[in-house]
């Protein structure tokens, strides 16, 4: 049975009640833009940033409601009919609570710290079980939800950089409507709601909240949070990649197949291949192939 939607029964997002649920005072974000269209959030939030980082604080928010120009992993498209889908970038300026700027080298587990705050709040609200893909997208049933994408954005100042993490999720698509047949939407999996304005607004709580952790911390993934556990063990216990037969295709169209079997300490999956060597994969995309029986 194929699912149809039409335009008209996709509500756009509410600006001014997202603002006084998320804005400071009441919230924890600094600003919050809602625009119709654009080429892709990321860009924008990251040139203005980088033009006039003054106006753009740590935890300022830009969604929208239609991406033409939106990027994935490796250069990818990601675009969607208009008010179908999330697409929101949050600029983060990583200090410990001593105001001391974070190692840089934690940087690479901003994007896996969006991508598990943003599989638990659609776990939390929706009722679909999402699972990660490394290095950062969120699956459900090994089909693709949703993408985060984060960048630096540099500071000709001298400044330590800044990072814009930015998701896209599939909330309302059909089948008509999805980008690949391998992609899937809150819609399609009967979700128990997708009004974009509550799952915008858990979302945000959840990622603020994480990076609240993660930089008490000091961007340290294997030093336990609050509640006693790491965020290194948090996103290795909800990752489908682990445990997995995989093959990384990885930069200068080389491949790697083994099975994944951890992370280490900089967010990079650990393979083990055929003669058991182990070898850390930075960067790169993978294929489940078959799941490895313990």
């Amino acid at each position: 049975m194929q699912l149809r939607y039409s335009s008209m029964e996709r509500p756009g997002l509410d600006q001014e009640r997202l603002r006084a649920a998320l804005v400071a005072p009441q919230g924890p974000l600094a600003q919050l833009a809602v625009v119709a269209e654009t080429g892709s959030t990321n860009t924008d939030l990251a040139e203005l940033a980088q033009l006039r980082p003054s106006e753009v604080p740590d935890l300022s928010v830009l969604t929208a409601e239609m991406q033409t120009a939106g990027r994935g992993r490796l250069g990818r498209t990601w675009e969607a009919p208009p008010r179908s889908s999330l697409f929101v970038s949050v600029l983060l300026r990583p200090v410990n609570a001593g105001g001391r700027p974070l190692p840089t080298q934690s940087y690479a587990w901003l994007s896996l710290l969006a991508a598990l705050a943003l599989a638990e709040s659609v776990a939390r609200r929706t009722g679909v079980e999402a699972r990660l893909k490394w290095p950062n997208d969120v699956m459900v049933d090994g089909r693709k939800l949703a993408g985060v994408l984060a960048q630096l954005v540099m500071d000709s100042s001298g400044a330590p950089p800044a990072v814009v993490v930015g998701a896209g999720m599939n909330v309302s698509l059909t089948d008509e409507d999805l980008p690949v047949p391998t992609a899937t939407s809150l819609l399609m999996e009967y979700a128990s709601t997708t009004d974009r304005n509550i799952l915008l607004e858990d979302y945000i709580r959840d990622l603020v909240d994480k990076y609240a952790q993660f930089r008490t911390v000091d961007g340290d993934a294997s030093r336990p949070w609050a509640d006693g556990t790491s965020l290194l063990e948090k996103i290795s216990a909800r990752m489908a990649t682990l445990g997995q037969e995989v093959r990384a295709e990885l930069p200068g169209g080389k491949s790697l197949t083994g099975r994944a079997v951890a992370l280490d300490a900089y967010g990079s999956l650990v393979l083990v291949d055929g003669t058991g060597e182990r070898h850390a994969v930075v960067a790169g995309d993978v294929v489940h192939l078959r799941a490895v029986q313990a």
